[in-house]
């Protein structure tokens, strides 16, 4: 079956001194989206990876080091965020307007 991984759960047992996550959560009108569809896209604004927010909204990507754009869209409609990404942890926010 193909899909987006569970999002949400803990870090433990990943090095991040050698891994680069980006992770955070989608928000609509002061609330959290569950079940967004949020992707990365590269510097190019090619497609990378997809997955779908948790019901608290959270979403996580490992990527290489670099900058990105996190391009989320929902029901209630879409929002993007670029990120300069380095090795470790690297969160964001995207607002949907």
């Amino acid at each position: 079956m193909c899909g987006a991984p569970k999002q949400g759960g803990t870090l433990a047992g990943i090095d991040l001194s050698t891994q680069t996550v980006i992770q955070g959560s989608v928000w609509h009108d002061g609330a959290p989206v569950a079940g967004a569809y949020v992707r990365l896209l590269d510097g190019t604004d090619e497609f990378t990876a997809e997955v779908v927010t948790s019901p608290e909204g959270e979403f996580r990507f490992f990527a290489a080091p670099g900058t990105w754009k996190v391009r989320s869209l929902a029901a209630v409609g879409k929002g993007e965020r670029v990120i300069d990404a380095e090795v470790g942890l690297n969160e964001t926010t995207v607002v949907i307007e």
